[in-house]
């Protein structure tokens, strides 16, 4: 199950980023390493780290784009903010 988080993390990454190249790479120890083979080379990126410290490496590579609110959220957030004065 560790291999999978860290392969989901590098799979946001590449669709965030639009590159495919890459690739999490796991090390004995439960440490896991990001190698980019963009551009017909391969480049290490970072340490070796272990599994939540190489998760928020990744995802700070690229971060998510923020989510729409829709107006409904919108006036939800209004509401529990006038409710709270």
């Amino acid at each position: 199950m560790r291999g999978t988080r860290a392969i989901t993390a590098v799979e946001r990454l590449k669709a965030r980023s639009g590159n495919p190249g890459y690739t999490a790479v796991s090390l004995p120890g439960g440490r896991f390493r990001l190698i980019d083979k963009a551009g017909g080379g391969e480049r290490e990126l970072g340490e070796s780290m272990p599994l939540e410290e190489f998760i928020a490496f990744v995802d700070g590579i690229e971060p998510a784009k923020p989510k729409k609110a829709s107006k409904l959220d919108e006036a939800f957030a209004a509401q529990i903010k006038r409710s709270g004065s």
